[in-house]
């Protein structure tokens, strides 16, 4: 199970062919890299499914190769008992929010950490992988630069061509967020502790037989789908990653694509993503915060590499009304970015209103 989904096998991957399997979609979530919080956000699991099976259908209309077979409909016959493979459909056919996702499977194989010095065996993992495996990488993609982002620590502004023409101090970002003039594409591990960003040369040799110009390109094609979606339903798509699959040759979009968890969104100037429960901890429970930090900083040089282990202290739950309204917002945001009333809940403005007076 990952954090916030469990991931079942109906027929396993091999070294020559793709199986077949579920996402189950739970209301968990994660924030700061932690695994799973102490409470749950209802409805979550299925805004997130119904969202990223609307994305992975828009793909499919722009040629864009996916790893995704359509959703479980909650209304299905009862006699299936819910056992073994529920049969696939696209998501206009089902009759309740989805919670369970079917997809293609590749090979996901152990990497080995072999301490600091030597560090991550990426060369076993892909002497498993072989010709079928899930690039250990994630490809970031940006639009916009929110206050948030980490590429304001990581950049200055004339690293993307803005300037003082464009009224921007080329050194230094400003308080708002700024968008790019060209979307930019960068690479970070996916399987290690730590998240790392990569130059172009670490992210080809952790890619394997993935070409990385093809994964950068993927990026871009959804980056484009979702940014076109996304303002024909009011929003802005200011940033996201895909994860992706190669199998004999070819690229395919993994995991799921363009949900308030993968992406940061906003609407009206406000943001739509759990960027919201983020910024709580750190207003609410700054002591764990950085407690996090410190232990994320401390396993360095250390023969082990889960940092948790060396966390002091663990997150305080949220409060019940702040639950209610992150529910709420990322229901009403599913509502709003799909065009189809999935849940029973305030319009979008109403959501980011509660959210605002938290």
């Amino acid at each position: 199970m990952t954090s916030v989904k469990e991931f079942r096998v109906d027929e396993p991957a091999t070294a020559d062919a793709l199986g077949r399997g579920r996402f189950v979609f739970t209301d968990a979530y994660s924030v700061f890299d932690w695994g799973q919080m102490p409470d749950a956000i209802p409805r979550k699991g299925a805004s997130l499914c119904a969202m990223g099976a609307f994305n992975f259908e828009l793909l499919e209309d722009e040629g864009v190769p996916t790893h995704y077979r359509g959703v479980a409909d909650p209304g299905r016959d009862a006699d299936a008992g819910g056992e073994g493979e529920p049969e696939a459909v696209p998501l206009a056919d089902a009759t309740a929010p989805p919670t369970e996702m079917a997809i293609d499977l590749t090979q996901v194989p152990d990497l080995p950490y072999e301490g600091p010095e030597a560090g991550y065996d990426y060369d076993a993992f892909h002497a498993a992988g072989g010709e079928n495996y899930l690039v250990p990488l994630e490809v970031v993609f940006r639009n916009r630069v929110p206050v948030g982002s980490s590429l304001r620590r990581r950049a200055d502004p004339a690293d993307f061509g803005l300037d003082a023409e464009l009224g921007i101090d080329a050194a230094e970002w400003p308080d708002e967020p700024v968008d790019l003039p060209e979307p930019v594409v960068e690479f970070s591990t996916k399987y290690e502790q730590q998240d790392r960003y990569l130059t172009r040369e670490e992210a080809d040799r952790i890619a394997g037989k993935a070409d990385v110009d093809a994964l950068a390109s993927l990026a871009r094609d959804v980056n484009l789908t979702v940014t076109e979606r996304a303002e024909s339903a009011g929003f802005v798509h200011e940033d996201g990653k895909i994860e992706c699959l190669y199998a004999d040759g070819e690229l395919r979009v993994a995991d799921v694509v363009g949900t308030f968890d993968e992406n940061r969104f906003s609407y009206g100037g406000r943001g739509i993503s759990k960027e919201v429960v983020r910024q709580w901890y750190k207003a609410n429970d700054p002591a764990w915060v950085e407690s996090v930090k410190e232990a994320k900083e401390s396993v360095a040089g250390r023969e082990i590499d889960d940092w948790r282990e060396l966390c002091e202290r663990d997150p305080e739950p949220l409060p019940p009304a702040v639950v209610e309204a992150v529910s709420n917002l990322y229901a009403a945001g599913t509502n709003a970015y799909t065009g189809r009333e999935w849940f029973d809940v305030p319009d979008i403005e109403a959501a980011l209103d509660a959210v605002d007076e938290l």
